[in-house]
């Protein structure tokens, strides 16, 4: 079993960027992944501190949020967001919040909870779980969801962070509470990846347009992916081994 994909998303539900290698370190996330987060004017979160997802906006509530793309350049510390439906925007997230708060209002139903406010929290980062997490996705799970739903699907509709190919699916639920060497890092499943609506919108224009959810009920469960956490740090790379140990 080998790496085939490495993903960031330095906003939390908006972006994703596609890496050549990462450098895990124990008992964070990725770096760069879910670096910041939007916190909507409903939230009940302090600055600084993890939070659960609801206190942000994110794609389950607003969809056309899962049609961002984006660059970091980590050297200068800005970050370039792409929508089909917004200009560019190129910001430094901590020094002018606004603008990026600005910048994503028309993609957010106006009757709901609206961005207010960036949070930042480097190293644990905003991950849905609770505790600093690394998403392992599988493509033969993945290609077992295109088969029962008979069309092709966008792996970003997971918004994974290392994704590895095997001959079987869902073999990554068997890993969980054991160490699996994925590079020179070793990481351990802890539990499965619970999916929401926001699995629904397509990841090219933003729309939802498919029930992935009843897709993934066929199968007796609701999870795609599995959450680790980082054991011992190293690189990783595409083309990688994934081991189990």
């Amino acid at each position: 079993m080998q790496v085939t994909q490495l993903w960031r998303h330095p906003i939390k539900s908006h972006g994703r960027e596609r890496v050549a290698q990462v450098d895990l370190v124990a008992g964070q996330s990725m770096p760069w992944d879910r670096v910041w987060a939007i916190a909507h004017d409903a939230a009940r979160a302090a600055p600084g501190a993890w939070a659960p997802c609801a206190n942000f906006s994110r794609a389950n509530k607003a969809p056309s949020l899962m049609a961002i793309t984006a660059h970091l350049d980590e050297d200068a510390g800005l970050l370039t967001l792409s929508h089909p439906d917004r200009p560019d925007l190129t910001v430094k997230p901590d020094a002018d919040p606004q603008a990026l708060v600005d910048w994503t209002m028309p993609l957010v139903p106006q009757n709901r909870a609206l961005p207010a406010t960036v949070f930042r929290l480097p190293e644990r980062g905003y991950t849905d779980s609770d505790f600093a997490s690394v998403t392992l996705c599988n493509h033969a799970s993945h290609r077992a969801v295109e088969e029962r739903m008979e069309q092709a699907l966008s792996l970003h509709r997971w918004r994974g962070n290392i994704w590895f190919d095997s001959a079987a699916p869902w073999v990554e639920f068997d890993w969980i509470g054991r160490d699996i060497q994925v590079g020179d890092a070793i990481l351990r499943p802890r539990e499965r990846t619970d999916r929401c609506v926001a699995t629904a919108a397509n990841p090219d224009t933003g729309q939802r347009d498919i029930d992935l959810l009843a897709a993934l009920d066929s199968f007796g469960h609701q999870y795609f992916s599995v959450r680790c956490e980082v054991i011992r740090g190293g690189t990783v790379r595409t083309d990688d081994m994934v081991m189990p140990l």
